[in-house]
């Protein structure tokens, strides 16, 4: 069985990117970011500016696969605590809320 590479374009810190991902790992970045409270811009940035080194496209498998390790064992990527990343809101986000 061969698995469907799917490339889709994303908006990252105001900029456009591409990442491409194999269908289930978009289904669960999804379910990880409404967990969240996140949009999926959100999350893939953040995991983009944590990223020690490699490309975006492996950095969110490996977040993926850190985040379901950690809710199967209670220990994320290398038996390490599971990783959880930082959203900071743009500085001027308070702009934008309403009152």
């Amino acid at each position: 069985m061969k698995s469907q590479i799917v490339k889709r374009s994303i908006v990252i810190a105001s900029h456009k990117t591409s990442v491409s991902l194999e269908d289930a790992f978009w289904k669960a970045l999804k379910e990880i970011a409404g967990g969240r409270d996140m949009t999926l811009s959100e999350l893939v940035g953040a995991i983009d500016a944590e990223r020690q080194h490699g490309n975006l496209s492996s950095a969110v498998r490996l977040f993926v696969l850190d985040y379901y390790q950690a809710r199967t064992t209670g220990r994320g990527e290398g038996g390490n605590p599971p990783r959880e990343v930082m959203v900071v809101p743009p500085p001027d986000a308070s702009v934008l809320r309403s009152e």
